[in-house]
């Protein structure tokens, strides 16, 4: 991909000019060696890693920096590092008057952290990937869980993003399976986009919408190859997933790479979070909830004319809410509240528009054709469905949805197919 023309942006016939403020982007063979270059004018670099991420390529970094180096926070955790306000404090207690960058070495929590922290303090960050595992590198978004919710912020992009193939070839076989079912998860998404412009006349960029399905369509058949750490296949993967995160950024959110099915992956997150329960790394739990959301899709598709619902009531749907997300569910109920969108009816538009609503639920790949793509690097939807269990999946399925400001086809499904009964 030639991201340096892609970096360039574009005056759009959607009515946007699409830019991106990233200045490097460098994936490749040797990529960590070419580092140093970029370090020209900063006088005080801040080296952040974990333990993990460090090992995999903190001394090289370490070397690229040299006497610019200012200092190393290396975080220690027994379990996951969390990119909550604990971390961020920690962070932000390593900055000096001089710090003039941070160099972030890791992945989706690294990245995460170092982006929030240097929004606030009003830094410019670089990061180094270790693990092709999500496509937040090059996105303004920061998803962080604070006070136990997750949280996403529009924050900033990195200045420089670098991906060495060599390194990431190597990162956990869970992380590279992440990173592909997190683009795999874009079937999902571009779908509920296409839903939302029909059911509710959200702005669309099909400019957007072509980069992102050609970068999906450049990986989808890539399984068996990532599985044995083909370094072109491993190249691929992390093109896409940069790629895609300087989609988000050219539309300002990111509505081109996150639909039903990361509100469903957020869902588990949060309450296994909250419970003390186990779940699956991000971009696993997005290929996985992207399976459920087709399965809904075909439900869907299969009504013939759209029958007029009577949705469970107030009192039903805020004592689900209480009883599922417990310690956060008054920022859920305080949001839904905002957005206003249980009180509107938004059964005359189905009944209306029902036969393109069906056209474009029939554009995403059938349940068969996606656990062909999960089988093909060895994810197994069964153990999906052991971990989190029949109660926990089809609460997903109702109440995901409150945890954002997005129309999917979660809402669609709520509002045809879930009653009072089955709350």
């Amino acid at each position: 991909m030639d991201f340096e023309e892609l970096l360039k942006g574009r005056v759009c016939e959607c009515g946007m000019t699409h830019t991106c403020a990233i200045k490097h982007i460098i994936i490749g063979k040797d990529a960590n060696k070419k580092l140093a270059p970029l370090l020209e004018g900063y006088k005080k670099v801040l080296l952040v890693a974990d333990t993990n991420t460090y090992a995999a390529c903190g001394e090289t970094i370490r070397a690229q920096i040299g006497d610019k180096l200012e200092g190393a926070k290396i975080f220690e955790r027994s379990g996951l590092l969390i990119p909550n306000e604990e971390a961020c404090e920690e962070l932000h207690a390593c900055l000096t008057e001089e710090t003039d960058l941070i160099v972030g070495v890791g992945s989706g929590v690294i990245q995460d952290i170092c982006k929030y922290v240097t929004w606030q303090a009003k830094l410019p960050y670089y990061i180094v990937a270790t693990a092709p595992s999500m496509d937040g590198y090059a996105s303004k978004s920061a998803a962080m869980i604070m006070g136990g919710m997750k949280v996403t912020y529009t924050a900033h992009v990195p200045d420089a993003i670098i991906g060495d193939i060599d390194v990431l070839k190597n990162a956990p076989m869970d992380m590279i399976r992440s990173g592909y079912g997190d683009i795999l998860g874009k079937f999902s998404c571009l779908n509920d986009w296409k839903l939302s412009v029909v059911v509710r006349g959200e702005y669309f960029c099909p400019y957007v919408y072509d980069l992102v399905w050609e970068m999906l369509q450049k990986t989808k058949d890539l399984g068996e190859r990532l599985q044995a750490r083909d370094p072109q296949a491993i190249e691929a993967l992390m093109e896409a997933i940069v790629g895609v995160g300087v989609a988000m950024a050219f539309v300002g959110n990111s509505r081109p790479a996150s639909g039903s099915e990361h509100h469903l992956s957020h869902y588990f997150e949060i309450v296994s979070i909250i419970n003390n329960e186990p779940y699956f790394m991000h971009g696993t739990d997005v290929v996985y909830s992207s399976i459920y959301a087709q399965r809904i899709r075909e439900r869907l598709l299969a009504i013939d004319k759209p029958v007029r619902n009577t949705i469970p009531s107030r009192e039903a749907w805020e004592r689900n809410i209480r009883e599922i997300y417990t310690k956060v569910a008054d920022g859920v109920i305080a949001q839904q509240d905002r957005m206003g969108w249980y009180n509107e009816d938004r059964y005359p538009v189905y009944l209306k528009k029902w036969d393109e609503i069906r056209a474009v639920l029939s554009e995403a790949p059938s349940t068969e054709t996606m656990l062909g793509y999960l089988n093909s690097i060895g994810l197994d939807i069964a153990k999906f469905d052991e971990l989190y269990g029949k109660k926990k999946i089809d609460n997903a399925l109702k109440f995901a949805k409150d945890l954002k400001d997005r129309y999917t086809v979660l809402w669609l499904y709520y509002d045809l197919l879930v009653s009072e009964a089955d709350v």
